[in-house]
C-alpha cells in the first residue's frame, strides 16, 4: 500500500528546466493533505482521501501570480515507476470562473 508521507511531487512538464510547483504530502491513515509554491502559484493547498488502491481524491485551491484564485477537484491514480517513484495520473476539474478540466501528471521528487 502507497504512504504519501513526506513525498515532493512536481508537475511533468516538456522541460524539466521549467519551474512548476513543489508539493510536500502528508497522510495520516487515508487522509492526504499537501502544500505547494512554486512557478506562478503563490500558495496552493490540497486535502483529500486516498482510497485501498493510492488513489488519491481531494479538492484544491490555489492563489496564483496574477491574484487569481483557482479551485477544483482531483482524482490522483498512482503508477509507481522502475525507479521506484511514483507518478500520479491526474484528472482534474476547475470550478468558477476559471472552469476547466483536464489531465495531466506529476511526479515524486527525490
Amino acid at each position: 500500500m502507497i504512504n504519501y508521507d513526506g513525498k515532493r511531487f512536481r508537475k511533468v512538464l516538456a522541460d524539466p528546466a521549467d519551474d512548476a510547483p513543489i508539493a510536500l504530502y502528508r497522510q495520516r491513515g487515508d487522509l492526504v493533505w499537501a502544500d505547494f509554491t512554486g512557478g506562478d502559484v503563490r500558495r496552493g493547498s490540497l486535502a483529500g482521501t486516498r482510497d485501498t488502491d493510492g488513489v488519491i481524491s481531494f479538492s484544491y485551491s490555489m492563489v496564483l501570480d496574477d491574484g487569481r484564485v483557482i479551485s477544483g477537484y482531483s482524482v490522483n491514480t498512482p503508477e509507481v515507476l522502475a525507479d521506484g517513484r511514483i507518478r500520479l495520473h491526474e484528472r482534474w476539474e476547475r470550478y468558477g470562473a476559471h472552469a476547466a478540466s483536464g489531465v495531466s501528471a506529476i511526479e515524486e521528487v527525490r
